[in-house]
Formats: structure tokens, sequence, C-alpha cells
């Protein structure tokens, strides 16, 4: 899971009481930060302004209990139903919520939505399935998080199996499952996954631009308009291969000792990175503007992590004018053309993403090049598009909730 910028705030249109209703349950949703979150606040902002009533479950965050939050509210032209939750274990600012399938089922009998869609496939969501496929309600899915290949991560190999069945089993009991990439999707497939189609992921070029840089911000980082910012954005976490990065900036920084390494964002690893490397500059969670700010500000953006199924902050970072380098996978393999706007490495090869960091870091001429080329690649990645992507699905399992087929 990925950084985010701040898409809290939505629209101001609230649809007749004669439009679709369309749920949402979901175990993150901003003011948390990352990937899902922001991704679910952009869908369903598209939402709204294309006619849905909207209902969003989730389970109650800290915010919620300090602000003395009704159950039920409405917030923003979309009304909510709060669940009691319990902390992630290793990811202690998230919650799973707990299976509240009465609840919901009672709800969706006396106020009957067209469509629930489900983002996260914990006991809440299987609360959510249950419900209202005892209801006769069309069910579609997410699959945002590659939950089976963290078990690595956190030394649990021995539940993959176990997760790969429970994954696999909630999502084929819905008209559709919708992932990032064609490849992850051919890969459910050959896991019999049914009903796989592909749901993209949008950039907000007007947010992330190159025009965001500023040399204040690299003066506070130590660093003159010459010198190199190295960046990583996200989750630290033991899943994103952070010593990869480590290892790319320490052979840089051999050749280039005036280079910083910057980090942005919060997580379990957090503390270790800041206690091992002090002299690395940790920005902690940025939103919005800011977020913009320290993309742009940065030359050289590192990401190696191979657990993601899209990877949101590499758009961001391509269209903040950034020289990216990532494995060939998910969103890298979708917008980065090798040699052209980025550099790709083969999946899983750490010596080659060094390597390659290493030669990009020492070409001046190169980097400029991304710069110019990578934001201009990705002005066809518009949020616009894939709300009207996910309206589409959203109206076929409401129309065709059993004759739909897999892509």
């Amino acid at each position: 899971m990925n950084q985010l910028h701040d898409v809290s705030a939505f629209s101001s249109v609230t649809p007749s009481a004669s439009a679709p209703a369309l749920v949402l349950v979901t175990e993150t949703w901003p003011p948390e930060i990352n990937g899902v979150a922001m991704t679910l606040s952009r869908l369903m902002q598209g939402m709204l302004q294309r006619g849905w009533r909207v209902q969003l479950v989730r389970p109650r965050q800290r915010s919620d209990r300090d602000a003395g939050a009704a159950p039920l509210a409405v917030n923003q032209g979309i009304e909510q139903i709060l669940v009691p939750g319990l902390p992630i274990p290793g990811y202690g600012s998230l919650r799973f919520g707990m299976p509240m399938y009465e609840k919901l089922r009672h709800a969706w009998k006396y106020q009957r939505p067209q469509v629930v869609h489900i983002a996260t496939e914990g006991p809440l969501g299987w609360a959510a399935l249950k419900a209202a496929r005892s209801l006769d309600i069309p069910v579609t899915s997410s699959f945002h998080t590659n939950f089976h290949r963290y078990c690595s991560y956190y030394r649990m190999d021995w539940l993959r199996g176990l997760v790969t069945r429970h994954l696999r089993e909630f999502h084929n009991q819905c008209a559709l499952t919708m992932v990032p990439n064609a490849t992850l999707a051919a890969l459910l497939q050959q896991e019999q996954y049914q009903n796989v189609v592909v749901l993209g992921r949008g950039v907000d070029v007007s947010l992330f631009s190159p025009a965001r840089r500023s040399a204040a911000l690299r003066q506070q980082w130590g660093l003159s308009e010459q010198d190199l910012a190295v960046i990583y954005v996200g989750r630290m976490a033991a899943e994103k291969s952070l010593d990869v990065v480590v290892r790319a900036f320490e052979a840089i920084e051999r050749k280039q000792p005036k280079a910083r390494m910057i980090w942005v964002g919060d997580g379990p690893e957090l503390k270790r990175l800041r206690k091992r490397y002090p002299h690395h500059v940790f920005c902690g969670s940025q939103l919005g503007e800011a977020l913009a700010t320290h993309y742009a500000s940065a030359d050289l953006f590192l990401f190696a992590s191979m657990t993601e199924t899209f990877g949101n902050v590499v758009t961001e970072a391509m269209a903040s004018g950034l020289a990216v380098v990532a494995y060939d996978y998910a969103a890298p393999a979708m917008v980065i053309h090798s040699g052209q706007n980025g550099c790709l490495v083969p999946f899983g090869d750490a010596v080659g993403f060094v390597e390659t960091a290493q030669m990009l870091a020492a070409d001046a001429a190169l980097q400029q090049r991304f710069s110019l080329s990578a934001p201009a690649s990705l002005q066809q990645h518009a949020w616009s598009e894939v709300c009207d992507l996910f309206d589409r699905y959203l109206h076929e399992a409401v129309e065709q909730p059993l004759a739909l087929t897999a892509i």
C-alpha cells in the first residue's frame, strides 16, 4: 500500500433519491494514508458525479472516536455506516472491520442498494458478501493488495496456501473482480479466479507536476540545484524491499558523496531506518500539495517493491518529472517505456536494480530527458476515464449479474 495525496473532500454533487444506490465496503478510507484509500475515494467521488447515491461501510477510525461520530452519518454526500474494528497486525494505524452480518442485512433489506462493491477481503468484507448474497444483491469486488505474497515478508509462508484459497473463494462469489493491470488479471485467471476485469488507476496531473519543484525545500535537505536528490515515497514496510533501495543509494553515494536519500512516508520499518541511516532525510507522511512538492523537488525515484497490484507512487513520481527506476511489472510495466521515460529492471533482479540506479544517477542528460518525457506520457491516464469504466462495470453487474464472463 502506498502514500497518497488528500482526496477526502468530495464534490458537492447530491444525487436524487431515485438515483441508483452503490454501497462500498472497505476497511481503509481517508484520512488513512495508503493507495487503496486514495483509489477508493477517487472512485466514489466519480460515482457521485455520475449520479450514484453512495453508502460507505467501514471500521470506525481514531478520528471518528475523537469526534464522537454517530454509527450512521452523512459526510460530503456519502452515507456512512461505521462498525467496530481492531488494529491490523504490523499496521497499527489501520483497522479491520468486525463481521456485522445482521446489521448490514437489516440495513440493506429496508434500504436496498443496486450493487455492493467490496474492496477488502477481511471479516467485514465476508459479512457484507454473505448479507448481499442472502438478499440477491449483485456484488462486485476489488483485488487491491497481494496479501498472499506478503506472507514471505512476515515469515508466514505456511499461511500462503490458506490465504490464496481464502481470496479465491471470496472473489469467485462476486459478479466481477476488478484488478489494476492485465498481468495480474492473467495470473489470477491461472489460479482459477472467475469474472476478472481490469480497472486501471489514474493520476492527477494538475497536482503532480514538475512546476512544483522547490529550491527552498531542496535547501532544507542540504542540496543545491546541482546535487542529486534520490527519493522513495510510500509505506515503510518489509514488503516494499526497502533494503534494495538503500543498497542502490549507497552505490550512488560512493560516486556522488553530496547525494541525499529522501524518505517520505510512515510505517513499521521507519524506526529501524532512522536508527541505521541517520544521515538520510526522513520527511514523514505528506499530503496534497506538500506531497507533490516533495516529489517534484527530487531527481531520481527508486521503487523496488515486488508486491504491488499497481503502484500509484510510480505514476505520481513520473507526473512530477522524476527519473524512475522500478521493476518490470504492475504500473511500471504499463507506463514506463524503458530508456524513453524511465528505466525498467527485470522483476526481482536486485543486482540489476542497483546497477541501473547507479547508471541513471550518473547520467544527468538522461535524467533531464526523462524529466520532460515522463509527465507528457501520463496525460492520457486521467481519473475520469477510470471512473467511467468503473461506472460501466457496476451497471453491467446490476443488469447482468449472472451472465458476465472473464476477460
